[in-house]
């Protein structure tokens, strides 16, 4: 598993959490888990946005205020190089990909433009779209659906958007009555089809066929981050500067990791898909705004006193977080790059004579 956090003093970090295993005088050995560093080095010539990555291929996305989205092979721990399609600073990222293989990206600025890139062959542009109708609302957050037909977008005026990805064109739009932070597709406790929306303290639950509201969550605090697990559990954290474990079938909280970090928690990954390409399952990594990463067990988080895995300092402000399983070989995502030439060539005429 790979971690890639971005900060204000543009940096960005990637991390690889690894078994470490030592053995004592009685001849007996035990394990224990290190984030070890892959890379640090200022990416962007401005502060680091957002940032996302797709599992378990190990490529990773960084948007900074320089009006760039950056690209990285974790595996490698290489930077792939800039897209410079984005006239404006990048508000946010998404990643969808099918099986093992990433298939878009998707790259929202504060012109109000999203570019829909094509996730292979030196990832070419496929459209660009207005993602709200009215005026340049820029979206802070975007969520791709399993199927990678469609995406949300939140803007920072209030704007609620669904994005049809097949034709590249916006299908609906509406206005929040208070704008949202954060969005992202779940699975309630009976694999039913939701996403959640974050505003303020508040995080509410949406059936995905209807948009209505099936809870609404008070978290106290104003939420900054918030991560969907499996079986219906939706992890959250932000200025309360703990992680809250919700069930999304009831709306209440499950278990609870008190004062996780001393600062505010700016980002929050799950790793809980045993069939994700990953050894390590049932992880949990946060990180805070005074540069602390942490990993967690969720299966501790039931107990009185929990404590971290493993911890970096990056001695930075990180502003996002985001990860990848690695557990495959370099092969796989060299095969990612340089797919059969004609199957390139066949999904490349099919989407022109969609959205003709």
């Amino acid at each position: 598993m790979a971690l890639i956090a971005g900060s204000y003093e543009r940096f960005i970090w990637g991390f690889s959490l690894k078994t470490l295993t030592s053995s004592s005088a009685s001849a007996s050995s035990s394990e224990t888990l290190a984030l070890a560093p892959l890379f640090s080095y200022p990416a962007h010539a401005g502060p680091i946005r957002c940032a996302a990555a797709a599992a378990p291929a190990g490529l990773a996305a960084s948007g900074g205020s320089d009006d760039t989205v950056r690209l990285y092979d974790l595996p490698a721990a290489a930077d792939l190089g800039p897209l410079l399609d984005p006239a404006a600073p990048v508000s946010a990222l998404a990643i969808h990909s099918l099986g093992p293989v990433p298939r878009n990206l998707l790259a929202a600025s504060d012109d109000g433009l999203l570019h829909l890139y094509d996730a292979g062959e030196g990832f070419p542009l496929l459209a660009s779209l207005r993602v709200f109708p009215r005026h340049r609302e820029p979206a802070d957050a975007l969520a791709v659906h399993p199927t990678g037909r469609v995406a949300l977008a939140v803007g920072r005026s209030g704007g609620l958007a669904m994005l049809n990805l097949l034709r590249g064109r916006r299908s609906f739009s509406c206005r929040l009555e208070h704008p949202a932070t954060a969005i992202a597709y779940a699975e309630d406790g009976a694999g039913g089809d939701r996403f959640v929306m974050a505003a303020e303290e508040k995080v509410t639950v949406h059936d995905s066929e209807d948009a209505r509201i099936i809870h609404e969550i008070d978290c106290g605090k104003r939420v900054l981050a918030f991560a969907p697990a499996k079986k219906g559990i939706l992890y959250t954290g932000g200025e309360e500067r703990g992680i809250t474990a919700w069930d999304l079938s009831s709306g209440k909280v499950t278990s609870r990791i008190e004062d996780a970090h001393s600062t505010r928690v700016k980002g929050i990954v799950v790793f809980d898909d045993k069939n994700d390409g990953s050894e390590l399952c049932n992880l949990i990594a946060s990180a805070s705004s005074d540069g602390i990463i942490r990993i967690w067990d969720a299966r501790m988080i039931a107990k009185e006193k929990t404590t971290p895995l493993a911890e970096a300092n990056t001695k930075a402000r990180l502003t996002c977080l985001a990860g990848s399983s690695l557990n495959f070989t370099r092969f796989l995502f060299i095969v990612y790059f340089f797919r059969n030439n004609c199957l390139l060539e066949l999904r490349k005429a099919e989407m022109k004579r969609t959205w003709s």
